[in-house]
């Protein structure tokens, strides 16, 4: 027994950790060390990554890669593999994971069972959307081919599923071509809610990737920074002399040491004091390079992958992730009202990330992608004064008829869970009844 904890630090509980790695033998183990749960790189912010006093099959020794086909993309690996080792081998030649969201540090299967999705939501819809196949092991011994053609319905239950239909074992992944590994940019300070708005609708069709930071802390005009971008073709790429000098200078930067939270503070570095000062440092700062730019894919979708354990400086109590997401039409007001009972609460993040979901439905039953926008904050754990905050949020998505991310979630209440997962009722049939996790136990009893 270990004490394992989930990103957001906010328990350190007792598991019996099984490492799996070989692929060949994982069905044995789960036949015989249950209930479990599949657990890869941790990135998990809450619960759907632990079950306390119980097992833990490890997936970080499935890390290879089985077959490639260059001519059409196609990627065949071990669910343990990190979205960061594709990115590197495959990137230079050409071909780029659709979708990632704001860390390459998680495994194929912890993207599967999330359904993560990134910046470019409106154009190609969440990871699930790229999953041609899997192989999955259940507690009963068997292993399972899955596809969309032969077994659509428990596909669609794994998806998206927590982890909670099986372990995944292989997965068969359609990467996407790319000119380069350079993206041109563009930066735009915004005022209101009514300009980030405009600005997403005019970017779907022309610009990939689209997200916006957000001053919570701004009152009524929120205040933000909406940023936009494209690949850029080989041709392009080459045409630009300067791009020389900038590679460089970001392959030397990756062979030096990255930036690291050294150790855990007795107390919070976000608080009342570091938060304004934060905020408007970071806007004015943004703002002085508004425009267009040119940068690496990795500085631009994963920003704080070089600093290592940067968890760590929200203090020995943690830290929660809130994501919502709730329909467009009422997306304006119920993001304004989010804004305000933080205001009001005397709280704030400046990990707030606000991004409109594109008009598709996702593949996964319990997928949290849905048309609609989407506010993502980090919030230090501030025990009773926190919870009463987040119940004020839980009903402004209640009544806006949203749901929350549960691979960001720790403490969502069981009615805001079913009623924002509709089929629920239909995932739950697909369960294998020797898996569970410390959030299947406190949203569905087992």
């Amino acid at each position: 027994m270990k004490p394992v904890s989930a990103w957001g630090r906010l328990s350190h509980d007792l598991h019996a950790v099984q490492v799996l790695t070989d692929r060949t033998a994982v069905a044995p183990v789960l036949h015989t060390h249950q209930p479990g749960l599949a657990y890869g790189n941790g990135r998990s912010y809450g619960d759907v990554c632990l079950n306390p006093n119980g097992h833990l099959w490890h997936t970080s020794g499935l890390n290879k890669l089985i077959a490639f086909d260059e001519a059409t993309g196609r990627l065949v690996c071990e669910a343990g593999v990190l979205l960061r080792d594709i990115q590197r081998l495959f990137v230079p030649r050409g071909w780029m994971l659709p979708v990632t969201p704001g860390t390459q540090l998680i495994t194929v299967g912890g993207a599967i069972a999330n359904d993560v999705h990134g910046k470019n939501h409106h154009a190609v819809g969440s990871f699930g959307d790229h999953v041609l196949g899997l192989s999955l092991a259940r507690t009963s011994g068997d292993v399972l081919q899955l596809d969309w053609t032969h077994t659509p319905d428990l596909l669609s239950a794994t998806v998206g599923g927590m982890g909670l239909t099986g372990v995944v074992v292989t997965a068969e992944l359609q990467l996407r071509r790319v000119g380069s590994t350079w993206l041109r940019t563009e930066t735009l300070p915004y005022q209101g809610l009514a300009e980030f708005f405009e600005l997403a609708d005019a970017s779907e069709h022309d610009w990939a990737h689209t997200v916006s930071w957000i001053d919570c802390l701004a009152g009524k005009t929120a205040r933000g920074i909406f940023m936009r971008a494209n690949h850029m073709s080989a041709p392009e790429a080459a045409a630009m002399p300067s791009l020389r000098a900038a590679l460089a200078a970001q392959n030397h930067k990756a062979q030096g040491r990255p930036l690291r939270m050294p150790f855990v503070p007795p107390v919070s570095l976000v608080n009342g004091l570091s938060l304004k000062p934060f905020n408007v440092a970071y806007y004015q700062l943004q703002k002085f390079k508004s425009g267009f730019g040119v940068a690496h894919y990795e500085p631009f979708f994963y920003p704080l992958d070089n600093v290592q354990h940067w968890n760590r400086m929200y203090g020995p109590r943690g830290f929660y992730q809130y994501q919502s997401v709730v329909p467009r039409a009422r997306g304006q007001d119920a993001v304004q009202a989010m804004l305000d009972a933080i205001a009001a609460s005397g709280e704030g993040s400046f990990l707030a990330v606000l991004k409109t979901f594109g008009n598709r439905e996702a593949k996964g039953l319990l997928s949290f992608a849905q048309p609609g926008v989407t506010l993502a904050l980090d919030f230090p754990n501030r025990g009773e004064r926190t919870m009463q905050l987040f119940e004020r949020l839980d009903a402004i998505v209640r009544e806006a008829r949203g749901r929350l991310y549960m691979a960001k979630d720790a403490r969502m209440p069981r009615d805001l869970f079913e009623a924002g997962y509709p089929r629920l009722s239909e995932f739950k049939t697909h369960r294998d009844a020797g898996i569970s996790s410390a959030m299947s136990r406190r949203l569905m009893e087992f």
